[in-house]
């Protein structure tokens, strides 16, 4: 769909296109305050957080822009389809916005897709869905099999991966590739890219591969390093390989 390239007319319009990332279990609300504020200043795209967390937030947000994001049956998705349905209902009472929804990796590994497909169908109908594939657990070709089924549920993305992911160790280069196998199996949805993405430069070669969406703890800091860049008439990060 490729988001990024509207917003390549300001450096520090990158901040629309990022999800700034909060998923720290044990937050004060002091700190979950502190985060939101950031989110808020920096006019991020949205705001993920875990399920206990979703209330406040959509409190602290609730006159912005700011996507309310909740994160759903990490890190693997191997809570039973009844425990899911439960935890996106929840999600919606709180207030989200959209959740991102972990796919039942471990059915898929072992080719249940129909069974992956017909969960992930029902829950993307109560919010707007992004879908996490874990990629870091999948071949290339599982990669693109996985996105596109994400494609045929109804979910509006279709995201690497979340917490405790391989892909978190992999090198940026490898990062990039699977967001070129998901960019060219889906069509008609958005591709996110995540995974210790921690710089400007990351987020540039994330964009380049085919990202629309860049889910990222260090939102602050990437901004921040973007000041002063011109991402419009510098294009030689989007000829990266």
């Amino acid at each position: 769909m490729g988001e990024e390239n509207k917003f390549s007319s300001s450096p520090l319009a990158i901040a629309r296109v990022i999800d700034q990332t909060f998923l720290k279990k044990e937050a004060t609300d002091q700190e979950l305050k502190e985060a939101a504020e950031e989110a808020k200043k920096y006019s991020f795209r949205g705001f993920c957080i875990l399920s206990q967390h979703t209330k406040l937030a959509k409190e602290l947000l609730k006159d912005t822009n700011v996507k309310v994001t909740t994160l759903i049956d990490a890190p693997t998705g191997a809570s039973s389809h009844r425990e899911r349905l439960e935890m996106v209902k929840k999600a919606k009472e709180a207030g989200s916005d959209e959740i991102e929804l972990v796919m039942k990796i471990d059915d898929f590994k072992n080719k249940k897709y129909e069974e992956v497909l017909n969960d992930l169908k029902e829950l993307c109908r109560i919010l707007p869905t992004k879908v996490i594939i874990g990629s870091g657990y999948l071949t290339d070709e599982e990669i693109k099999k996985a996105s596109e089924i994400v494609e045929l549920s109804g979910a509006i993305c279709v995201k690497t991966a979340t917490i405790d992911d391989p892909l978190d160790n992999l090198e940026l280069k490898e990062k990039a590739k699977h967001i070129k196998i998901m960019r060219g199996a889906v069509k008609n949805i958005l591709v996110k890219a995540s995974g210790a993405i921690r710089s400007f430069n990351d987020a540039k070669i994330m964009l380049a591969s085919g990202a629309d969406i860049i889910g990222t703890s260090s939102g602050v800091e990437i901004v921040n390093e973007a000041k002063g860049e011109d991402i419009e008439t510098n294009e030689e990060w989007r000829k990266i390989e």
